[in-house]
C-alpha cells in the first residue's frame, strides 16, 4: 500500500464521517424550527467533491508525495477542526437556517466570515499538488470557486433575512 493510497483512505473516511456528522446536524435543525434556503446547488457541491476525490483516487496513487504539501495539508485540517468546534450542531453541509438566532462570531468567524470555505479552497488546491498534480489542483479549484460563488451569494441572502447579526 503506497503513502498515497493511506493519506487518500484516511481522507475520504474523514470526509464520510463529516457527512454523517451534517446530517445529524441538519436532521436536527430542522425539527428544531430550522430550514433549509436555496438547495438546488447542493448536487453541485458533491459533485465537485466527490469528482476532486474521484480523480485524486484514480491519479494519485503510486505518485511521490510532497511531505512538506500534506504538512500543510495537516495545517488546514486544524482550520477545519476549529470551523467545526466553533460551529457545533450547527455545522452541515447545507444553508440551513435557523430564525431569529445569532450568527456566529467566535472562533474563526470573528478574523473571516466564511472560514470553511477557506480551508476547503485550500485543501481542493494543497492535496492534489502534493501528489504532483496540479492539473487537478487547478481544475477543482476553478469549479469550486464557481459553486461557492453561487453558494456564498445564497448563504449572505439566507442568513441576512432570518439571522439576528453577532
Amino acid at each position: 500500500m503506497t503513502a498515497a493510497i493511506v493519506i487518500l483512505a484516511l481522507v475520504t473516511l474523514q470526509r464520510l464521517g463529516e457527512l454523517v456528522i451534517a446530517r445529524r446536524n441538519t436532521k436536527a435543525l430542522l425539527a428544531s424550527g430550522a430550514y433549509e434556503a436555496s438547495p438546488g446547488h447542493y448536487p453541485l457541491i458533491v459533485a465537485v467533491h466527490a469528482g476532486w476525490l474521484a480523480a485524486l483516487w484514480w491519479l494519485a496513487p503510486g505518485k511521490p508525495v510532497d511531505w512538506l504539501l500534506i504538512g500543510l495539508f495537516l495545517l488546514l485540517q486544524l482550520g477545519r477542526l476549529w470551523v467545526l468546534a466553533t460551529l457545533g450542531s450547527r455545522w452541515t453541509t447545507r444553508i440551513i437556517v435557523v430564525p431569529g438566532e445569532r450568527l456566529v462570531a467566535r472562533g474563526p468567524f470573528r478574523i473571516v466570515r466564511h472560514p470553511n470555505y477557506l480551508v476547503v479552497a485550500g485543501e481542493i488546491a494543497v492535496l492534489p499538488l502534493a501528489f504532483g498534480l496540479w492539473e487537478v489542483a487547478f481544475l477543482f479549484s476553478l469549479l469550486n470557486a464557481a459553486v461557492l460563488a453561487i453558494r456564498i451569494r445564497a448563504e449572505e441572502k439566507a442568513l441576512a433575512s432570518t439571522a439576528i447579526p453577532a
